[in-house]
């Protein structure tokens, strides 16, 4: 028991040191980059639902429903991302491999807690243009970065009565955000290059309040609540940048000429509130059906460094439904009935606006839940696709056709059992 706990806190700690670029999005230049999904692959499968509090599965997503875990559980999760970028001139694909989460649950009778590691954000772009001003001059530009922030979290929840939870999770972010800028006059006779290197890191912390009901409709039908708050909260930034003219030689390698330190600053951000409300109706480890509604504040921040007169923000909102199917839990006989079925539709307003065009993301999700022993309420392995579109392409932007494909892992035991003889 012991070494099952040392292993994974190993396991959550050693997630830290992964140095992955998990994003190619031309939209993660705006703000502090792509906010990613905060749920677990079987939350993610049914159109990032968040209702459910499982017995044996975490939801990430509610702090209130860790007080219906009635096993230890571990998980982990990766996903594989292939996106088409199209515009008004072509086309072009990227391909990410990330690892999306770790996490414990732990029950202790009405007290459930829980702790993880997963990522917050992620910034991945390369753009690069020419544009001619009025003046018929040629001006090369060419923006790249990488990075994101991480989340730590740790919470607990209590059973208050065996139809109402409620928990709450203490969250510390933290990361790094690295870019690069290069514009070349050559038209304007100037011979080299300028190049921007801004890194910065970005740490705060926050919390994230839940609450779950549950109650029975005609002795027949499982009627479940969720509702999750999170207020806003201020990260602390440092910023550090460097300027200087490049020599741009035939391998593209950039050769500095002439460098200059500009020096650390100051940048603190601002995270904004946000709430969630969803419900559904079911049938005990057979099926349900569900909707979910999110709610965020418009953000106060553009570009992190540059003023992006184009680009601004507004109030975010999400529409997710979905649900699962199981044919037979209790088969013993008929492997394909212990299967869990999940499926789900989602609507983001992502509250990013450029050029005038609000960015919005649509998608939907299909998944498979794999029993991985016959014992009832094992461990399992889940199965996720998720086919969307973000952005568009009028005034100029890019279209985002993406296929995500993501697998987690779910191991459930007994642990904290008293023994009964020495």
């Amino acid at each position: 028991m012991i070494k099952k706990i040392v292993a994974a806190f190993c396991l959550l700690c050693s997630a830290v040191t992964f140095s992955q670029q998990t994003n190619s999005s031309p939209y993660s230049y705006y703000g502090i980059g792509d906010l990613k999904f905060e749920g677990t692959a079987e939350n993610r499968s049914m159109g990032g639902l968040g209702i459910l509090a499982d017995s044996i599965h975490l939801n990430l997503q509610n702090p209130g429903t860790y007080g219906h875990l009635k096993l230890a559980t571990f998980t982990v999760a990766g996903s594989n991302s292939g996106t088409t970028f199209k515009n008004a001139t072509g086309e072009d694909s990227a391909n990410r491999t990330t690892l999306d989460y770790l996490a414990v649950g732990l029950p202790f009778n009405k007290l459930g807690v829980a702790f993880g590691l997963m990522p917050y954000t992620s910034v991945g772009y390369r753009i690069q243009n020419t544009v001619q001003g009025s003046d018929g001059l040629n001006r090369f530009r060419r923006f790249e970065g990488e990075g994101g922030l991480n989340r730590v979290f740790a919470g607990a929840a209590y059973r208050i009565t065996p139809k109402f939870s409620i928990g709450a999770d203490f969250q510390y972010f933290f990361g790094n955000i690295d870019t690069k800028s290069l514009i070349a006059l050559p038209d304007f006779g100037v011979q080299y290059p300028v190049r921007e290197l801004n890194q910065a890191y970005y740490n705060g912390a926050s919390v994230n309040i839940g609450a779950n009901f549950q109650t029975r409709i005609n002795k027949k039908y499982d009627w479940e609540t969720s509702a999750t708050f999170t207020p806003g909260s201020t990260l602390g930034g440092s910023i550090e940048r460097q300027t200087a003219t490049v020599a741009i030689a035939n391998d593209g390698r950039e050769i500095v000429v002439n460098e200059v330190n500009i020096g650390r600053s100051g940048g603190d951000i601002k995270l904004p509130s946000k709430v969630t409300f969803g419900s559904g109706i079911g049938q005990a480890r057979s099926w349900f059906a569900g909707a979910e509604y999110t709610f965020q504040e418009s953000n106060e921040f553009g570009n992190r460094f540059d003023n992006i007169t184009e680009a601004g923000f507004q109030s975010s909102h999400r529409m997710s439904v979905g649900g699962y199917y199981i044919p037979n839990f209790n088969s013993f006989t008929n492997y394909f009935s212990r299967m869990t079925y999940r499926a789900g539709f989602k609507y983001e307003k992502t509250g990013l606006v450029v050029n005038n065009e609000s960015i919005n993301d649509y998608g939907v999700t299909l998944g498979f839940g794999f029993p991985m022993n016959s014992t009832i309420g094992g461990s399992n392995i889940n199965l996720g696709f998720e086919f969307g579109k973000r952005g568009t392409t009028n005034a100029n932007l890019v279209q985002e056709n993406y296929l995500n494909i993501f697998v987690s892992l779910s191991l459930n035991d007994r642990w904290f059992i008293k023994r009964k003889f020495d």
